[in-house]
């Protein structure tokens, strides 16, 4: 220890540690802080993210041989099956109607989901709208309920017996559409994935507004813009990137609708145990149990996703670039 500096002074009444002069060895520690800190964040993403994702690779370039009957010990035995698994699952039809009624879906719930949150941001982003934080509160409010929840809200309120709505429709005389089977199912899902997800994709746009700067606004008013003009010609421009940002979170969501075909199934005959590609692997892995035939499945979903996406944003840079030349 040393003694402090030359002039310096202790406050009246308070008792302070005696000072000492930095280590050498003090940079070299501050250095390494942050990766301490990185640690635990790095050994959850290994042990829930990374080694999950190796081992679903390594099972699917496997499969279970059966010698004999499959009885007794060492009758099942797991081998290397290559591409098997692969080309099985490229050529499972199944696999391609659930993709097909995927992208049917998908038509539906995208433009519909993004439409409406665009719409809704630009109100809010209004001079003229009033109680907007309660109206912001409420467009999000669906978001934060669980998927499965909203699902099995939504599906009671579409059956026949329960449903207050066709109850009102019967009183009236009117006829009472069939919501759990046939196209009207596609409508009936798109609008529970909308409901939830409408309210997300308007606080990401809303933000995005919100950060733009008024002088761009009172420039356009001046020159005689309306209100409309403004919305359509400046606001809605100057937010395209976060429109590409909630479009890819959209379709990926999409890809990976699981939670309200799967809960509404019990409901109803019309969605079978294969109507998404996920509840295909999720068929597969613990009905069939086949969990290898699953990870190839998974991992081939996977790659697809991953391609639309790195395709999509691809196109929209191209697009970007050119309008900027311009």
């Amino acid at each position: 220890m040393t003694q402090p500096p030359k002039g310096a002074r202790r406050p009246y009444g308070v008792e302070t540690a005696p000072y000492v002069l930095p280590s050498p060895t003090t940079p070299r520690r501050a250095r390494s802080a942050p990766y301490f800190f990185l640690l635990p964040a790095a050994a959850l993403f290994v042990l829930f993210f990374a080694l999950p994702i190796g081992y679903a690779l390594w099972l699917s370039f496997r499969k279970v041989e059966i010698k004999g009957l499959g009885l007794g010990k060492g009758a099942k035995t797991e081998v290397w099956a290559g591409l098997d698994n692969y080309v099985s699952a490229l050529g499972d039809s199944e696999l391609l109607g659930s993709a097909l009624r995927v992208l049917g879906y998908g038509a539906i719930v995208v433009p519909m989901m993004l439409g409406l949150a665009l719409f809704f941001a630009l109100l809010l982003d209004s001079e003229r709208v009033r109680a907007r934080s309660f109206a912001r509160l409420a467009i999000f409010l669906p978001y934060a309920v669980p998927g499965v929840i909203a699902a099995v809200l939504w599906g009671f309120l579409y059956l026949p017996d329960v449903s207050p709505f066709l109850y009102l429709l019967e009183r009236l005389g009117l006829p009472q559409p069939d919501l759990m089977d046939g196209g009207p199912l596609y409508l009936a899902m798109s609008n529970i994935a909308v409901w939830g997800g409408t309210g997300f994709n308007m606080i990401v746009i809303y933000t995005a507004l919100r950060s733009l700067p008024a002088e761009v606004y009172e420039a356009a008013k001046l020159d005689g813009c309306s209100e409309l003009q403004v919305a359509l010609r400046i606001k809605v421009p100057m937010v395209a990137p976060s429109l590409v940002l909630t479009f890819f979170f959209s379709i990926i969501a999409t890809l990976q609708v699981f939670n309200e075909p799967m809960t509404l199934k019990p409901l109803t005959n019309g969605i079978p145990s294969t109507w998404s590609p996920l509840m295909k692997v999720y068929s597969d892995a613990f009905t069939g149990g086949n969990i290898y035939a699953a990870s190839a499945t998974a991992v081939v979903l996977a790659l697809a996703t991953f391609a639309l996406s790195f395709a999509l944003l691809r196109i929209s840079n191209r697009r970007t670039t050119q309008g900027a030349s311009r």
